[in-house]
């Protein structure tokens, strides 16, 4: 199963209203299923600040962490989501090793 498929499943137990999950590991030096980027809206997320947040996610990805270099968490609770309604972009990679 696809590195992004795994991502997908674990995240599902956010019961997000809204899940995107991006292999953008094109966009980097290391190679294929590298770098990923998550948007995850859940009132799981409400009153906790971003540390936390992240670290929800971490502790659901689990073991799954160790297989990827990147993972960019951008993070929402329902009412956040509505107000600002997209994630910012990556940035484009400088290149480093």
């Amino acid at each position: 199963m696809a590195k992004i498929d795994l991502l997908r499943g674990a995240l599902a137990a956010f019961d997000a209203q809204h899940l995107d999950v991006l292999d953008e590991s094109h966009m980097h030096s290391r190679g294929q299923e590298t770098h990923y980027k998550a948007v995850i809206v859940s009132e799981q997320f409400a009153g906790l600040n971003a540390v936390k947040r992240h670290q929800k996610v971490y502790g659901c990805l689990g073991d799954l962490m160790g297989q990827i270099h990147a993972l960019a968490l951008h993070t929402y609770t329902p009412q956040e989501w509505q107000e600002q309604g997209v994630a910012p972009a990556s940035p484009t990679c400088r290149g480093g090793h």
